[in-house]
């Protein structure tokens, strides 16, 4: 090695030296990642699939919760985990829709088109991209700091409205009859305007499933603890109730037909990865949006920061709230150029997350795995048939 050369290359290693710090801030991947084990792949692999599997009906309800075909559901759970792994830090968070961004997104979309319109599917998208853009600013500005000057009581009742609307929403595909509206008296008198086409099947299956859900919720986790299961086990099983009713619910309609008795099915999702591309810009509509798309930003975030904090505080664990603007907002942007839509941490699946024992956020990428296996599965099934 001559002079000069071995000049070149101490001066690569002291620029690296340098940069490394702001590097590993940037992108917390690089702090973890050297340190993965086989026994936190094996970890985070396993809560990956727990996730997975209730993570896929989940984000189908989620998307058409917002208006939008279910199989956009599915987009919005691929790429916005991996980004997340990424550019975050917290081990428990599980990335993608959640029901009040879904349900904002449908307010906001709406003022655009009809649902399931392709304007309607356009608008939902540039919401993604544009609270992605803002989550990004906000982090880089280090503006984190701003989630503590929420007052809880605002955020509580913001919370509750939202769940009494998605309440109703939803009583709709309960007893088997089409709602329309985006406020509480809009789906009230549309619901009353249909009760008599109510079908009895689908109101039997429905109102079984949420009376089961509610028992597994109260009563199931004791009393797999005094079958003789360890607690976190019971915990676990308990927080997977869902994907049992799921299960149920799946094979009844199956085993019996039930779809040739009123009771509606999904039917088929396109078995294809999604598009990858950006928005099309539209400088008025986007500006028409904006507000939203804020508004969609900042409650992602504090629900998302909520989260974290409460998972951290068991592991003793640091939570950034800029570096999860960050995070979030690489998210949003992934899922605005795969045609998904605004997301953020989900309670429930982040609490499944944890309790599954993730240990590092490449749970989220093994998640995304799961969900690109389930997505194009339908499609491997149709040519092993032929």
């Amino acid at each position: 090695m001559t002079s000069g050369e071995g000049e070149t290359q101490r001066r690569t290693v002291r620029v690296w030296r340098r940069a490394a710090p702001f590097l590993r801030r940037a992108l917390p991947i690089l702090e973890w990642a050297p340190r993965y084990r086989r026994e936190m792949l094996i970890d985070d692999a396993l809560a990956a699939t727990i996730v997975a599997i209730m993570l896929i009906p989940q984000s189908l309800a989620y998307a058409m919760l917002a208006g939008l075909p279910p199989e956009i559901g599915l987009y919005a759970s691929i790429l916005p985990p991996i980004a997340y792994a990424l550019f975050g830090r917290s081990s428990a968070l599980a990335i993608g829709p959640m029901a009040i961004l879904s349900l904002m997104t449908a307010a906001a979309a709406g003022r655009i088109a009809e649902a399931g319109e392709p304007q309607f599917i356009e608008a939902a998208l540039i919401l993604a991209f544009l609270s992605g853009v803002i989550l990004l600013a906000m982090g880089l500005l280090r503006l984190g700091f701003l989630a503590n000057f929420l007052s809880h009581p605002v955020i509580s009742g913001f919370v509750t409205a939202s769940g009494v609307i998605i309440a109703a929403t939803q009583i709709q595909h309960v007893i088997g009859v089409e709602a329309k509206g985006y406020n509480l008296l809009e789906i009230s008198a549309s619901l009353f305007g249909a009760l008599g086409e109510v079908e009895l099947v689908a109101t039997i299956i429905g109102v079984s499933a949420i009376a089961l859900l509610i028992w597994m919720r109260r009563s199931l986790k004791d009393l797999l603890i005094r079958s003789g299961l360890g607690e976190r086990s019971a915990a676990l099983a308990s927080r997977a109730g869902p994907i049992f009713v799921v299960v149920f619910g799946t094979a009844a309609v199956g085993l019996f037909g039930l779809d040739r008795s009123g009771v509606k099915i999904l039917g088929a999702t396109p078995a294809q990865l999604p598009p990858i591309g950006l928005p099309n810009f539209d400088g008025a509509l986007w500006m028409q949006l904006l507000g939203s798309a804020a508004l969609i930003s900042l409650i992602g975030f504090v629900e998302s920061v909520s989260i974290a904090k409460s998972f951290a505080a068991k592991r003793r664990e640091r939570v950034d709230a800029d570096q999860e603007l960050i995070a979030l907002g690489a998210s949003n942007l992934a899922a605005g150029a795969s045609a998904g839509f605004p997301v953020t941490a989900g309670l429930a699946r982040s609490a499944v997350n944890f309790e599954a024992g993730a240990r590092t956020p490449m749970a989220g990428v093994f998640t995304a795995i799961g969900i690109i296996a389930a997505t194009l599965s339908s499609a491997l099934a149709s040519f092993l048939g032929a």
